[in-house]
C-alpha cells in the first residue's frame, strides 16, 4: 500500500449491512440471496468457485484483515508513543539549556565573590579590626561580610542543585531516546505487518473473477445480515432508549458528514479514516479528546451496559478490541470498516460486540 501519513488499519471484516438490517424487530425485510451460479458444461472453462469455497475465502479475508487491524492499533499506539517521547525530549532539552545558562550565571557570581574575598587580602576579621582606624565602620562592614558569606553558601548550594538537575535531565533524555528508538522500531514492524496482511488479502481477492467477487460480496452481506438479525431477535433494541448528550450529538454529526470517505489505515481525516481515527476525530470535534486506538479507548473510557447505550457511545468489537464504531441509534453504527471500503452505516450487531464505552460519561 505504500507509506502512509499515519498508519494503522482496523478490521471489521464483515461488510456493511443493508439498510433494512438496521430495522427494529418486527419490521419485515428479506435476506439477500446469493447470485445463482451458472451450470457447467463439458465444453465450458473450469467450473466457477463454489459458495463453500467462497465462504472459505471470506473467512481467510476476515482473518487477514483482522490481523491487519490489530497491527494498525499497534502502529497507532507506537506513533502516539513516538510523538509523546519526542515532545518529552524537546522539553528536557529546553530544561538542559536553561539549566546550563543558570549554572553559568551562578559560576559568574561565585567567581565575583571569590575575587572580592581575594581583594580583601584574606586576613581574618580580628586582624582587620586591629588595623582599622574606625572600629564602628569595621563592625558594620563585618555584618555585611557575614551576609555575603551566607549568600555565597546559598550560591554554592544552588550551583550544586543545578548541576544535579542537569545530570538528571541528561539521564532522563537518554532514557527517552531509548524509548523513542524502541517506538520507531515497533512502528516500523507494525507497518510491515499491516502491508503484508493487506497485500495477502488483495492477492487473494485478485484471483477471483468479477462474478465471484460479486458473490463474495453477497456472502459478506449475508454474514453481516445474519449477525444483525440474531442481535435484533434477542430483543436488545427495546431496552436501548438512551438519548444522545449534546457532545454525543455533535460526534454523530461529525461522523455522518464523513460517510462515503475511503478507509485508510492510520488515517485521521479529513479525507480518509481508519476506525479509531474516525471515532477519535468525531469526539475531538465535540470537544472531548479520547485515546487514538480502539484498544486504548476500551481500556481508558468508562464502560457502559449495552442496554444503557445512547447515540455517540462507542461500540468496541472483537475480543482483542481491534475495531470500534460510533453508535448512532436505532440499532445502527457509523464506522470505517477496512481497506477497500468507505465510511458507512451498518448494523450494530453485525460484528462481534465486546462492549460499549462512553467518552463523556
Amino acid at each position: 500500500m505504500g507509506t502512509r501519513k499515519r498508519g494503522l488499519i482496523t478490521a471489521a471484516v464483515t461488510v456493511v449491512c443493508a439498510v433494512t438490517v438496521l430495522a427494529a424487530p418486527g419490521t419485515a425485510f428479506a435476506a439477500p440471496s446469493p447470485s445463482p451460479s451458472p451450470s457447467a458444461s463439458p465444453s465450458s472453462p473450469p467450473a466457477p468457485v463454489s459458495n463453500k469455497e467462497l465462504e472459505e475465502v471470506r473467512a481467510k479475508l476476515e482473518k487477514l484483515y483482522h490481523s491487519a487491524a490489530v497491527a494498525t492499533d499497534a502502529y497507532n499506539a507506537a506513533e502516539e508513543a513516538v510523538e509523546r517521547q519526542s515532545a518529552e525530549i524537546v522539553s528536557l532539552a529546553k530544561k538542559i539549556v536553561k539549566g546550563q545558562e543558570r549554572l553559568a550565571e551562578l559560576k559568574k557570581r561565585a567567581g565575583a565573590a571569590a575575587a572580592a574575598q581575594y581583594r580583601s587580602g584574606g586576613l581574618p576579621d580580628e586582624a582587620h579590626l586591629m588595623l582599622s582606624d574606625d572600629p564602628g565602620a569595621f563592625l558594620d562592614g563585618a555584618g555585611r561580610v557575614l551576609q555575603g558569606q551566607r549568600a555565597t553558601k546559598g550560591l554554592l548550594a544552588e550551583m550544586t542543585r543545578t548541576q544535579q538537575d542537569l545530570e538528571l535531565y541528561a539521564k532522563d533524555a537518554s532514557a527517552q531516546w531509548q524509548k523513542l528508538e524502541a517506538g520507531r522500531k515497533a512502528k516500523a514492524a507494525a507497518q510491515k505487518k499491516i502491508e503484508k496482511q493487506i497485500k495477502a488479502a488483495e492477492q487473494l481477492e485478485s484471483q477471483l473473477e468479477k462474478e465471484e467477487k460479486e458473490r463474495l460480496a453477497e456472502l459478506e452481506k449475508e454474514a453481516a445480515y445474519a449477525a444483525q438479525t440474531a442481535w435484533l431477535d434477542s430483543g436488545i433494541l427495546k431496552d436501548i432508549k438512551g438519548q444522545a448528550s449534546e457532545q454525543g450529538r455533535k460526534a454523530v454529526e461529525y461522523a455522518s458528514a464523513q460517510l462515503g470517505k475511503p478507509y485508510e489505515w492510520g488515517a485521521e481525516g479529513p479525507m480518509t479514516y481508519d476506525c479509531s481515527g474516525l471515532t477519535s476525530e468525531a469526539w475531538a470535534s465535540a470537544g472531548t479528546g479520547i485515546p487514538r486506538t480502539s484498544q486504548e479507548q476500551w481500556k481508558q473510557l468508562e464502560r457502559i451496559d449495552i442496554k444503557d447505550m445512547r447515540p455517540g457511545d462507542l461500540i468496541i468489537y472483537n475480543e482483542d478490541a481491534s475495531h470500534v464504531a460510533l453508535y448512532i441509534g436505532d440499532g445502527a453504527i457509523i464506522h470505517a470498516p477496512r481497506p477497500g471500503r468507505t465510511v458507512t452505516i451498518a448494523g450494530a450487531g453485525s460484528m462481534r460486540i465486546l462492549g460499549v464505552v462512553r467518552p463523556d460519561a
